[in-house]
């Protein structure tokens, strides 16, 4: 029987090595990005959401209603703030509503 090597890492710090290596950073950002937009504009608005992106420190969001962008343009600094809070380890700068 061979012996095992206790060199032991915990996950924690396996994970966010394992997302460089692989270079699975962006992809998982993304996935942050549309959950971050759920939870802090709520279903109501995600309903209406197509699509969400994270592109150089910017949010482009697609919606299918022309009143509820309308609508979001005039808190947009404000979801800026909040989106930022909730992704701590993405900074995000702008919010382009499509």
């Amino acid at each position: 029987m061979s012996k095992r090597e206790n060199d032991t890492n915990k996950l924690k710090d396996l994970i966010p090595q394992m997302l460089q290596e692989n270079k699975l950073k962006k992809g998982m950002d993304q996935i942050h990005v549309k959950e971050a937009w759920v939870e802090v504009m709520g279903q109501g608005v995600a309903n209406y959401t197509e699509s969400v992106i994270l592109k150089n420190h910017t949010v482009f969001v697609k919606l299918s209603s022309a009143a509820l962008r309308e609508e979001l343009q005039y808190g947009q600094d404000k979801i800026v703030k909040m989106m930022d809070t909730a992704l701590a380890h993405v900074s995000v700068r702008s919010i382009k509503l499509m």
